[in-house]
């Protein structure tokens, strides 16, 4: 079940079904949206993070080698892993969930490729042919 949050903008409760990238405001539509977009101003943690200051060494390439893997954009685009997703987002308890969908292929799948993206295979430990 997803928890219902009051829209940042309007103040509507339970409608928020969006959130800020920026500063993680919560927001019901896209009027509210374009509202906030005004007057968004981004936590330092989160805008730090943003411009790859937040993690050196360079996690943050990482990050954008993500959006280039066309194998994670597939897995992205099946529903079923979208809802999972969403649903360890939403956890309160976010470690017993991530240690049960664990047991799901698709879900271990999806982290098997994030983890390839953040931290490839180093060549040395390939063994020559």
């Amino acid at each position: 079940m997803r928890a219902a949050w009051p829209c940042a903008v309007c103040g509507a409760a339970g409608a928020a079904k969006y959130r800020c990238p920026r500063c993680a405001a919560a927001y019901c539509s896209v009027p509210c949206c374009r509202a906030h977009k005004e007057r968004c101003t981004p936590e330092p943690e989160r805008e730090r993070s943003a411009a790859g200051e937040a993690f050196p060494g360079g996690a943050n390439r990482a990050g954008q080698h993500a959006g280039e893997s066309e194998e994670l954009r597939g897995l992205l685009l099946n529903p079923h892993l979208r809802q999972l997703l969403l649903t360890v987002d939403q956890a309160e308890d976010k470690s017993s969930l991530m240690k049960k969908y664990m047991q799901e292929p698709l879900f271990v799948e999806f982290a098997d490729c994030c983890l390839r993206i953040v931290e490839p295979p180093e060549k040395e430990n390939i063994l020559p042919e």
